[in-house]
């Protein structure tokens, strides 16, 4: 049964790119010999890892996406491990990834869009009757320092 993998591996960054070239058509040659398809091969250059492997602080990104069964990925896998210029690989396998988004999909093509909606018609707010401002005040205030301390009176003892 075919199945849909992405392949990804590191080469390590001293590989001269006809070496790169030869070493990613092998892997090909690989997958297609074994009765397998190649999707896309991508060539994602050279980049920074994110800690040391093997003594190298970067190395050359490939990307393979493959048709084919689990025999076959546990054959370039093994390839892959004793291939001495390839320093990591990871294959993730992407059928099952693609029912996942497709569901994640069509839940949510399924809830309404509150933003699509046009909103409830809210009852207009009854206009109240005008505020009165309160009446003024007939005597003026006085200044503090014009205002009487108030009488303290002695303590008893």
């Amino acid at each position: 049964m075919d199945r849909v993998y992405e392949v990804m591996f590191i080469v390590r960054p001293d590989i001269l790119d006809e070496d790169l070239d030869k070493l990613v058509a092998a892997f090909e040659a690989t997958v297609t010999n074994g009765g397998g398809s190649i999707k896309s091969t991508e060539k994602l250059g050279r980049r920074k890892l994110a800690y040391t492997v093997r003594k190298f602080n970067d190395g050359n990104y490939v990307l393979l996406t493959v048709n084919a069964d689990g025999k076959l990925i546990a054959e370039l896998e093994r390839r892959l491990r004793v291939t001495e210029p390839v320093i990591k690989f990871i294959t993730v396998r992407m059928d099952e990834e693609d029912k996942r988004l497709a569901k994640v999909r069509a839940i949510r093509a399924s809830r309404k869009k509150m933003s699509a909606q046009p909103a409830a018609q809210a009852p207009a707010p009854v206009a109240a009757a005008p505020v009165e401002a309160p009446a003024a005040v007939a005597e003026p205030i006085a200044p503090a320092s014009e205002v009487a301390a108030p009488a303290t009176t002695p303590a008893t003892a």
